[in-house]
């Protein structure tokens, strides 16, 4: 377990949709104001529903003050990096040496082809992106009064001007995953910015950790020098396991910055005023431990330990080093130290669409079962998810009242209706494969669509369930279809609010009620059995 010993910095990773144009400006500024450190969004320019990333960081750079602004990550086949350096360059003086640069091999090339971009192989993606590399740092040598030449079989400048020089050291962070990218980032790279919803456990940081650092000796470089960020999600569990979770990412896997993917205004401060203020708190407490050699669990005096890098090892235990033991009378759940939302029963309609009563149950685990700190952590992320859809019901029933109150039209609230995740996914996935996309992309859950398919065969016994499970995805699929029409329907009759009222409160029965069934059926066998993207 390794701590690098970054000074810890905390971010947001904002959408930068172009619906509500003013909205990640909003958030942005909002960010600031609660003490955060970082502002990003992500590069998608093949999005027309996005905002074009770098002339957005341009605009926020002139309404905020003091946050560092990055793109998370900068779509490097359809940004040229002679350009990109330029544009970087001149961004970080203009905001008084508050630009970071985050860049990424590319994803999505069928999207990034209809742009005009060549399609790469991974291995071409990670040459270019080295050839880049070379070019961006080739223009902010502005003190080299030499011509730039890199000639490359991507990127080639045959003897460009240099210049202008950044502000300050303008931190190159690379969003990597894989071996040979991480080697890249040892060698080359300020910092390494993967996704938490990429990783398939805490382990695949330790080893990339390890990559980074054997590639970092081995270009004769201080394998500290390396910041590791991370974008994260809000635990469920409240405050407290929010911080317990991120300092145990800093003292024992090396995080140094942590970048809150959310939208929303209230998780925003309570991660700006309440947990990176904790946060702080702690992981000072277990490097003092670890620098006097002072641990609840170890004597005074004790010699710290290092690695031959010269990196702190910390001693103090952690949660990720526990497992749950099994305990008598206690419930699955009990023992899992997660507890699905439950259903209180409430029902606005006066009918729902399928007899409850008749929802297949699954064997409950047995009290010999017991789980990890990290698969209580892949069972809570399906919460999470559900979490975030009754988030979008609430705004559903806000949209509706806006537009009965006439201070939105239909057409803005279909188009925001829309926009949402529960209507992207069309519920043929099941609502967990929201989860990757709601970290990482938004809107690009395609890989995910095998998460009940593996449930299904790693355990024949769920197959009841799961077939209850996508039946009422269609039901569920074909009410926010009604509330789209029902909005049709409205313009022809505005003074009559009925349909749209007895759709909206269809859907609230409807989705509550499903969300809570597939978490008591779910969430163990997900902590239990596990799924990453890409597993069969």
């Amino acid at each position: 377990m390794t701590d690098y010993g970054h000074e810890l910095q905390f971010g947001t990773f904002h959408t930068p949709t172009n619906q509500q144009p003013q909205q990640a400006v909003t958030l942005a500024q909002l960010s600031e104001a609660s003490g955060l450190d970082l502002v990003t969004f992500q590069d998608h320019p093949y999005q027309p529903g996005f905002l074009d990333t770098w002339t957005l960081l341009s605009y926020v750079a002139a309404r905020t003050e003091r946050v560092h602004l990055a793109p998370n990550v900068a779509n490097l086949p359809l940004r040229q990096p002679a350009v990109l350096a330029r544009s970087a360059a001149s961004l970080d003086l203009l905001s008084n040496g508050r630009v970071e640069l985050g860049l990424g091999t590319g994803a999505f090339w069928d999207a990034i082809v209809a742009m005009g971009a060549e399609r790469l192989t991974p291995g071409e993606s990670v040459r270019a992106l080295e050839e880049a590399i070379a070019v961006i740092r080739g223009i902010w040598a502005a003190g080299d009064t030499s011509v730039l030449r890199v000639e490359g079989e991507f990127h080639r400048v045959v003897g460009a001007k240099r210049g202008p020089a950044p502000a300050h050291d303008v931190g190159i962070w690379l969003g990597a995953y894989k071996p040979r990218m991480l080697r890249v980032t040892g060698r080359l790279a300020d910092g390494w910015l993967p996704s938490e919803g990429y990783l398939r456990s805490d382990d695949d940081l330790t080893t990339g950790n390890a990559i980074i650092d054997e590639s970092a000796d081995r270009a004769g470089r201080e394998p500290r020098d390396i910041r590791r960020l991370l974008n994260v999600t809000p635990p469920r569990g409240g405050t407290d396991a929010w911080v317990e979770r991120l300092t145990e990412l800093a003292l024992d896997y090396g995080i140094g910055t942590f970048i809150l993917a959310a939208d929303d205004p209230t998780t925003i401060q309570v991660f700006g005023q309440e947990v990176a203020p904790a946060v702080r708190e702690l992981v000072a407490t277990g490097r003092q431990y670890a620098d006097t050699q002072v641990s609840p669990a170890a004597a005074p005096g004790a010699a710290p330990e290092s690695d031959e890098a010269g990196r702190v090892v910390t001693s103090t235990p952690t949660a990720a080093a526990q497992t749950t033991a099994p305990t008598t009378g206690q419930s699955q759940y009990d023992r899992l130290g997660v507890q699905p939302t439950p259903d209180d029963g409430t029902r606005l309609s006066p009918g729902m669409p399928w007899d409850e009563s008749t929802r297949p149950r699954r064997a409950e685990s047995g009290p010999d079962v017991t789980y990890t700190p990290r698969q209580a952590q892949m069972g809570k992320h399906l919460i999470d998810v559900h979490d975030m859809l009754r988030s979008e019901l609430t705004q559903v029933r806000s949209i509706i009242e806006q537009v009965k109150n006439a201070t939105m039209d239909v057409g803005s609230a279909r188009s925001a209706l829309n926009d949402m995740t529960m209507k992207q996914n069309n519920w043929t996935l099941g609502a967990y494969c929201s989860r990757y996309c709601a970290t990482v992309t938004q809107h690009h859950s395609l890989e995910d669509a095998s998460v009940f398919p593996h449930l299904r065969s790693a355990e024949r016994d769920l197959a009841p369930v799961l077939d209850r499970l996508e039946e009422e995805h269609v039901v569920i699929h074909d009410v926010i279809e009604q509330v789209d029409r029902a909005l049709v329907e409205f313009v022809a009759e505005p003074e009559d609010f009925t349909r749209l009222d007895d759709t909206v409160d269809a859907l609230s029965d409807t989705l509550l009620s499903h969300l809570s069934y597939e978490e008591d059926q779910l969430v163990e066998p997900l902590a239990r059995l596990g799924y990453y993207p890409g597993q069969a």
